[in-house]
């Protein structure tokens, strides 16, 4: 990750923080034990005469593979495993630091946008519902506005420590 040792006792917004990169990780593994099921159903009625093909698994597995992508980045961002490229591989930890401030940065910039365009996406999505399974559509684009807040914590949380180690506050 970043490198900075963490200390025994950590301030409350870390230790929130990191619940709630708990819970993350426990939906997006529910998220995709959940979805194996309309996706088998799907897949075993087109093949089987004796069960139904049920219309409502499309809406299911779309809902549940968007939620599932979206928990996936957020995770991502905690754990920095965002895939990166070493263009400079001899750095020193405070060059470093402050190359991975501007990725973070960037980070924010599309979180950023994500909060905001995902507001109105969802403000727009609200009173309406989906055509085959009439559920409320605010749920799935309701992902886009959360996973711009999170990434603005988590990525916030990773230029406090990079600029830590620029600085020369960290060890």
């Amino acid at each position: 990750m970043t490198g900075v040792r963490m200390t025994a006792n950590p301030s409350l917004w870390r230790r929130a923080t990191a619940a709630y990169a708990k819970l993350l990780r426990m939906l997006l593994a529910a998220c995709v034990g959940i979805l194996v099921i309309p996706v088998t159903l799907q897949i075993v009625s087109r093949y089987t005469p004796f069960i139904p093909s049920y219309i409502w698994t499309e809406e299911m597995a779309r809902f549940l593979f968007i939620w599932t992508i979206m928990i996936g980045a957020m995770v991502g961002v905690k754990e920095a495993q965002h895939f990166e490229v070493d263009v400079w591989p001899d750095l020193s930890r405070r060059s470093e630091a402050a190359v991975r401030i501007l990725a973070r940065l960037g980070i924010l910039a599309l979180a950023l946008v994500f909060v905001w365009a995902g507001i109105e996406f969802t403000r727009f999505a609200w009173s309406r519902t989906s055509e085959l399974a009439d559920l409320p559509l605010w749920v799935i684009h309701v992902a886009w506005p959360v996973a711009g807040f999170t990434w603005i914590a988590f990525a916030g949380e990773q230029i406090v420590d990079e600029a830590q180690i620029l600085f020369g506050v960290a060890r």
